[in-house]
């Protein structure tokens, strides 16, 4: 155990309100032990916004309890049980390679889940060995980080340990541990889980402690359960928006991937988007595309769905009413995601307000960089800097006929010019993860222990709206090639 005054000078302040909940949602356990954890990356402005001691942090002790090698004052580990519908089929799941240390309490009274991932085998292992690899650890890392420099909601990484040892996979890697900060772990497949196996009581402790800690603001409602499903669909409907508005492709959207907080989780196969294209797909067990880009804000109604039938006891007492409510809300995620989909297409063309015509106006900009494969990130920066002749569209006829529609969308407007130039810059970043980029700062941290590549990758990202001169050579396009981008769940 580390010891009180350490404890006292690394700041951790546990809470353990999951835990408080039926057993059965959960077991309780404690990370296995490795044999020499390392601090490779530890994540000081996330650190100090919990009210952690970053210097504390590097110390032995802070490192073995990243490691799941000891376990911090106040912490009661615990491994989540859930389930989900992975690639449209039902499971039984849970936290097969993830510990729960507790919820951090910060300075301002915020709380946050602190979980160990990587930290060994756990009942809902289902014959894994509970570990993680270098490799993936910190790209989530890296894609996570670069989230939330883009504004998008997500879980983050406070650290990355090695572990001293090899993990099996298709070769021998070497061993990580992550520490994930999340407002919290609780999924939709929480609830099809206690939907599923759980009573109608059981239920009720789940949707009760998900609105006492998510949207208190709400228990007060008529009907609290209803609103709860509201919420989260509203969450949803901004969170997909701004997946779609950066070109994100999350690669496995299935039930126990969609948190209940709104937040983006599980970067395992996810990528960025080079060349516009709907289908884009990077995920090597997405055989047929189901979570293709396009695809995200349906798969991401059908995930509603799932989630507007655990609560179906709870909504109204007459299942066929409760049915009705429940349908009727989710019908809406389609309306609302548009809207706000439409609300940032604005903002990327640098549009204040609305026009009948201008969703043809962004329909027909997408359509033709579709059809030319341009890049998608680019072509909205060059547009923000007036500088059409970085993209190759700038000698295609409908795009010479596109770009005058434009100019006088914009003068019909009051906003001046540099306004407009202004909500596009704060719209449109200058700098995404490329896949090139993270691929190339993985080969140095993995294959050569050489930790800058990531670490000035990291550097560009932090404020990806700033169009910093840092920032040019990471917004640079891979050199062209005959093979797909492919990424791995990294299990």
């Amino acid at each position: 155990m580390i010891e009180k005054e350490k404890i006292i000078e690394t700041g951790w302040n546990f809470d353990n309100s999951y835990a408080d909940l039926a057993e059965s949602f959960f077991t309780r356990i404690n990370p296995t032990p490795v044999k020499s954890p390392k601090l490779i990356i530890l994540n000081s402005p996330l650190a100090k916004s919990l009210g952690l001691n970053v210097e504390a942090l590097q110390s032995n002790n802070s490192v073995d309890a990243f490691a799941g090698n000891n376990v911090p004052k106040g912490s009661e580990p615990i491994a989540q049980a859930y389930s989900g519908h992975q690639f449209g089929h039902f499971t039984m799941l849970g936290d097969g390679r993830a510990v729960l240390l507790g919820e951090q309490i910060t300075p301002s009274g915020e709380r946050f889940d602190i979980q160990l991932k990587g930290s060994g085998r756990t009942p809902y292992s289902r014959g894994g060995d509970g570990r993680a690899s270098l490799g993936p650890m910190l790209r989530e890392y890296i894609i996570s980080e670069a989230m939330y420099g883009l504004g998008i909601p997500t879980t983050r990484s406070l650290a990355v340990i090695t572990t001293g040892e090899s993990i099996i996979r298709e070769t021998r890697l070497a061993g990580a541990i992550l520490t994930r900060v999340a407002a919290s772990h609780i999924r939709v497949g929480t609830f099809q889980y206690v939907s599923k196996w759980g009573t109608v009581e059981k239920l009720k402790s789940l949707a009760d402690y998900t609105i006492q800690r998510h949207f208190a603001y709400i228990k007060n409602d008529e009907n609290p359960y209803i609103s709860l499903l509201k919420e989260v669909i509203n969450g949803q409907a901004e969170l997909i928006a701004k997946w779609q508005l950066v070109g994100f492709v999350h690669g496995v959207m299935n039930t126990d991937n969609m948190t209940i907080s709104g937040e983006t989780i599980d970067y395992g196969p996810c990528a960025f988007m080079d060349a516009y294209n709907l289908k884009t797909v990077f995920s090597s067990i997405d055989l047929h595309g189901r979570y293709a880009y396009g695809n995200q804000p349906d798969i991401a109604a059908w995930n509603l769905a799932r989630f507007a039938e655990t609560l179906i006891p709870l909504i109204h007492e007459n299942q066929d009413k409760a049915v009705e409510l429940a349908k009727n809300a989710v019908l809406d995620f389609t309306k609302l995601y548009h809207n706000n989909w439409m609300a940032g297409m604005r903002s990327k063309l640098g549009l204040f307000n609305e026009e009948a015509q201008d969703e043809s106006l962004i329909e027909d900009l997408l359509s033709m960089m579709e059809k030319y494969s341009v890049d998608y990130t680019n072509t909205f920066r060059a547009l923000t800097f007036d500088k059409i002749e970085d993209t190759a569209l700038v000698n295609k006829t409908e795009f010479t006929k596109w770009y005058d529609l434009w100019k006088r969308r914009l003068g019909r407007q009051q906003q001046s010019k540099d306004e407009s130039h202004g909500l596009m810059k704060k719209s449109n970043p200058s700098v995404i993860p490329r896949n090139h980029r993270v691929e190339e700062a993985l080969e140095a941290a993995v294959e050569k222990g050489d930790y800058s590549v990531m670490e000035r990758l990291l550097n560009a990202l932090l404020k990806p709206y700033s169009y910093s001169p840092e920032q040019e050579e990471y917004s640079k396009l891979p050199a062209a090639s005959t093979c797909s981008y492919r990424t791995f769940c990294g299990t």
